[in-house]
């Protein structure tokens, strides 16, 4: 059956994509981004640090397996909107319990299918993301482009994202205690701790430093998370102060700010780096990992020099920083995600780390 062309993308340039529409109705202003994972659908849906942002999955179908009950990376998704080439609403997979636009609609978030996602992922890789308007098939390209000229994209995403007060996960006879800064974390950051014998205390990502020390944990931890990590000053000043005093570990947004924290610098990509298949070099032991990443800053390489830190990973795509550790190995991050969700589990070695640095801390201390 034929579908009907209702709605559309609007770029500043005047082009435009018609497609149709599923999941919710609303009109949206976002940053459009691409990611090439080939599943993990409902992981990048329900992932925070695509807050305000358009994905276009490049893989051609989706929806094809559903939603599942125990696959969300947050209970709130927060993604601006969905573009696809092919949407399909009648699962085959015997755990889905809701379709892919039922989800998207229940939260608000508009969907669009039948778009050339080859063509439209090609225009980002060229023209790098920028902002794009989905709206009905009907306004006026003139009008469209009042909106977007007239609608920014805020920079409040971390603040909206994370948690309005501390909340708990805990696991039986556990060993250690973290607490979680959340920027927008993920839950199988917070799974992937729980099953290494840690107590997880989830704090908001403006928790002063102060409150966290009388919490004596063990670790702390920092979360992945959308936007800009220089618009998350209370989180660089935290790594400011607890510096040395106890283990950190960061990954993605976390590992930008652990670098803003120890004056590096950080820059906008082209268009970011998002998928399940991304080669990361291990400098320290030569080995060669595939990643999951979804990111669109970096920390600058060459703004290194001096703070301390020293580079451990790089991409080599582009020879992005990766990976870094303080001197004296207490704090170290990531750009990707060893979590893995979606994505491969070569570095999940990552988390062990983590615990080996608290137990050696605790023993030292």
């Amino acid at each position: 059956m034929a579908k009907i062309i209702n709605r559309k993308l609007v770029f500043e340039d005047g082009t435009e994509y018609y497609g149709t529409a599923f999941g919710g109705s609303e009109d949206r202003v976002c940053e459009i981004v691409f990611n090439t994972s080939m599943v993990g659908y409902q992981e990048i849906v329900s992932d925070p640090s695509y807050t305000y942002q358009a994905v276009v999955m490049t893989y051609p179908l989706i929806g094809n397996y559903g939603v599942t009950d125990e696959d969300y990376e947050t209970k709130t998704p927060t993604i601006g909107a969905l573009i696809v080439g092919e949407y399909n609403d009648e699962p085959s997979n015997f755990r889905f319990t809701k379709t892919l636009g039922e989800i998207l609609e229940e939260n608000h978030i508009p969907g669009i299918e039948g778009i050339d996602t080859r063509k439209l992922t090609r225009s980002i890789r060229d023209h790098g993301s920028r902002k794009v308007l989905m709206t009905g098939a009907d306004p006026p390209r003139e009008k469209a482009l009042e909106t977007l000229a007239s609608t920014g994209i805020p920079r409040d995403a971390v603040s909206k994202v994370s948690c309005r007060k501390c909340w708990y996960s805990r696991t039986p006879n556990h060993k250690y205690t973290v607490v979680a800064v959340d920027c927008g974390i993920k839950l199988n950051i917070i799974r992937s701790l729980n099953a290494r014998r840690c107590n997880v205390t989830v704090v908001p990502w403006d928790t002063p430093a102060e409150v966290i020390s009388a919490m004596a944990p063990d670790g702390v931890f920092l979360s992945n998370g959308p936007g800009d990590p220089e618009d998350v000053g209370p989180v660089i000043e935290l790594v400011k102060k607890r510096r040395g005093r106890v283990p950190i570990f960061g990954i993605c947004l976390g590992h930008q700010m652990i670098g803003l924290a120890c004056g590096a610098k950080t820059y906008k990509l082209k268009f970011g780096h998002r998928g399940g298949n991304h080669p990361v070099k291990n400098l320290r032991t030569g080995k060669i990992e595939i990643t999951s990443q979804n990111h669109s800053y970096a920390v600058d390489a060459a703004s290194l020099e001096g703070t301390g830190l020293e580079v451990t990973h790089i991409n080599l795509l582009d020879d992005t920083v990766e990976g870094m550790m303080s001197s004296d190995g207490t704090m170290f991050s990531v750009q990707y995600h060893p979590e893995s969700s979606p994505g491969p589990q070569d570095s999940a070695y990552l988390f062990d780390m983590f615990i080996d640095e608290m137990r050696r801390f605790g023993e030292n201390a």
